[in-house]
């Protein structure tokens, strides 16, 4: 049996509409544990031997969070600072999440079509983005969502674990109750799934 830790990174969960309810659908699952991780260090102290040990006990690893600005909430910046050591994690001797599996879980704020490449490359973007910030198609990121997350497929890759096809739930902001309850199914059955493809560098 696989063993999964979900280790969800979001500042005010009871707040929250789609990672609450995605985690309330993975909990309960066989080999599936849930941590609430802003719950567990509320101060930002990090028990980095706890953490270690427990994933060297984990055979996938899943980083569930809200997206912040393009990025990650601040914990689970800290949780990789503190955490994921050198000789340990990464270098020479740093060997101990080799061949596990790493999963990004990712909602996001504006819809699907928003997190879209811009025709003619970095060019067009930083035109998008410099020269005429008055009229910037501000629903265009420019960026996939899978582009934003390749800080974390480089981790992963450092790290030894094999990135797993990230699980994105677009237009939170606005998501309705039929498709959340659809998401959080989907996510039950993501969450345990042997079939994940794994990307590659320029996946």
């Amino acid at each position: 049996m696989t063993r999964t830790t979900i280790f969800l990174y979001h500042p005010h969960l009871d707040q929250s509409t789609v990672n609450l309810r995605l985690a309330q659908a993975a909990e309960g699952l066989e080999g599936v544990q849930i941590r609430d991780m802003y719950s567990i260090y509320p101060d930002f102290e990090i028990d980095v031997d706890f953490e270690q040990n427990l994933l060297e006990e984990t055979d996938r690893i899943i980083l569930q969070f809200p997206m912040y600005w393009y990025s990650c909430p601040p914990l689970l910046k800290k949780w990789q600072d503190d955490v994921l050591t050198y000789g340990w994690a990464y270098a020479s001797t740093g060997d101990a999440l080799h061949g596990k599996e790493m999963l990004i879980a990712i909602s996001v704020g504006a819809p699907a079509s928003h997190y879209t490449r811009v025709d003619g490359g970095r060019r067009s973007v930083m035109d998008m983005l410099m020269r005429r910030p008055r009229t910037r198609d501000t629903t265009v990121a420019g960026y996939t969502v899978h582009d934003l997350l390749r800080p974390f497929q480089i981790m992963s890759d450092l790290v030894g674990t094999h990135y797993l096809q990230p699980f994105v739930t677009p237009g939170a902001a606005t998501i309705v109750p039929a498709d959340l309850e659809a998401r959080a199914k989907a996510y039950a059955r993501y969450v345990v799934s042997r079939k994940i493809p794994v990307l590659g560098p320029y996946g």
